[in-house]
């Protein structure tokens, strides 16, 4: 057994990072102040907030008064969908409301759709390709007359596709110039994946509500953000106070905030440098360096291990992610195993490890209950070195031969398969 442990899941979670950590510290001790309350502790905490919004905004390119903090992505989501549900509820009650979504949401989109789908607001999931990708023409095809909003994720948190979000954005803005629906159709994307690799710039991708999380992009957990732009016809869903514009009532987890700000100020950081930490050794950029890891991994295992095949674009993917079947494996089977010799992977979002159902995302994507059960997905970020890629590519054969071998099932040979047809 490997006696150090290897981290391959930073899409489920990532570590806080030290100088997150030190900027919190102050406000988990001596800083404790309400940031409501009116004497200098309260006021020392809204200054916090008050700055932790600023960098948020400067990252997403919006204005401070547009941000509102959350407990995470989940209820960022839900405030968004649900809030303009009501919102639009409030205004006409003389028809029934339609949202289109994607079939390969994260489970905080999913289950709040088919929760106000039992409430009678009509649902349209637009299945992606076989590649993961969901088609601009198949979103604007579903597009009603009541149509009212549309979610559609940056990049996947399972097989790490990149959607056309600012394609989507730009085509309802010209749906809403044309008043072909009863009422403007606002635009959401769930960008907890994408904010640590992709261009978020609000106004580049063309959306309405923003969604995104502390805890994927080296901050804390229990901290999140939802952007709104001005002028978006929303309801709060959370009575209480009048915290966050009156949106978002309860006290604010002040150093959870300022962990995001931290975080989100790292980011520039992380993607743009032209060098990679000391650590990671290397000239190219950070990201780069990432590609670099993650196309390795994905050509070895596709070289070396028999009836393997990826799941996602090849191309249109985020830079960390790579996300397997293995013919004759049961992926939960293989999940222990790795982690016996050292390596924590996962086989899809952490959210819904506990449902023995199969990944939703791979069946939308053609893939049969069998193949989905025996997916595995690896993601890198910033500490992993290509040390530790090189052990578990030397690791992983071994295993899957093994586990084969106990099930009785054999591989064929399947590096030659192309990436075009890997889910042929």
């Amino acid at each position: 057994m490997s006696t150090k442990r290897v981290y391959l899941d930073y899409a489920a979670t990532t570590p806080l990072a030290p100088e997150v950590l030190k900027d919190m510290e102050p406000y988990l001790k001596d800083k404790y102040g309400n940031a409501s309350s009116l004497h200098s502790f309260g006021q020392e905490a809204l200054a916090a907030i008050d700055e932790a919004r600023q960098k948020v905004a400067q990252f997403l390119g919006c204005s401070s008064g547009e941000i509102i903090f959350t407990s995470g992505a989940t209820e960022a989501d839900n405030l968004a969908i649900k809030g303009i549900v009501e919102r639009y509820k409030i205004q006409d009650t003389r028809y029934k409301i339609h949202i289109i979504t994607s079939a390969i949401e994260h489970p905080a989109v999913m289950e709040t759709c088919e929760s106000l789908n039992k409430e009678g607001v009509e649902i349209t999931y637009i299945k992606p390709n076989k590649e993961g990708i969901v088609g601009v023409k198949d979103v604007e095809r579903a597009i009603k007359e009541n149509t009212v909003l549309v979610s559609i994720m940056y990049a996947n948190n399972e097989v790490g596709t990149i959607q056309p979000v600012r394609e989507i954005g730009k085509m309802i803005e010209a749906e809403n110039r044309e008043q072909r629906t009863k009422n403007k159709i606002i635009f959401h994307t769930d960008a907890v994946q994408a904010i640590n690799y992709l261009d978020c710039n609000v106004d580049h991708l063309h959306v309405d509500l923003l969604s995104l999380s502390g805890h994927k992009i080296y901050g804390p957990k229990g901290v999140g953000a939802l952007y709104i732009r001005k002028g978006t016809p929303i309801k709060r869903i959370q009575d209480g106070g009048a915290h966050e514009y009156g949106l978002r009532a309860g006290t604010e987890n002040v150093p959870g905030i300022v962990g995001l700000g931290g975080a989100i100020n790292n980011i520039q950081y992380f993607t743009r440098q032209s060098f990679a930490p000391q650590n990671l050794g290397g000239q190219a950029s950070n990201i780069q360096y990432l590609k670099r890891l993650r196309d390795k991994l994905i050509d070895n295992v596709l070289k070396n291990i028999p009836n393997s095949q990826l799941n996602g674009s090849r191309e249109l993917r985020l830079p960390n992610n790579a996300n397997f079947s293995f013919k004759g494996i049961e992926g939960e089977s293989l999940l222990i195993s790795l982690d016996m010799e050292g390596f924590a992977c996962s086989t899809g979002s952490a959210c819904a490890a506990k449902k023995l159902a199969p990944s939703h995302v791979l069946l939308a994507m053609g893939l049969s209950p069998l193949e989905a059960h025996s997916s595995l997905r690896i993601t890198l970020g910033k500490y992993t070195t290509e040390k530790e890629i090189d052990k578990f590519l030397e690791i992983l054969p071994k295993i899957i031969k093994k586990l084969r071998k106990i099930s009785g099932a054999t591989g064929r040979k399947s590096s030659s398969v192309p990436k075009e047809s890997c889910f042929e």
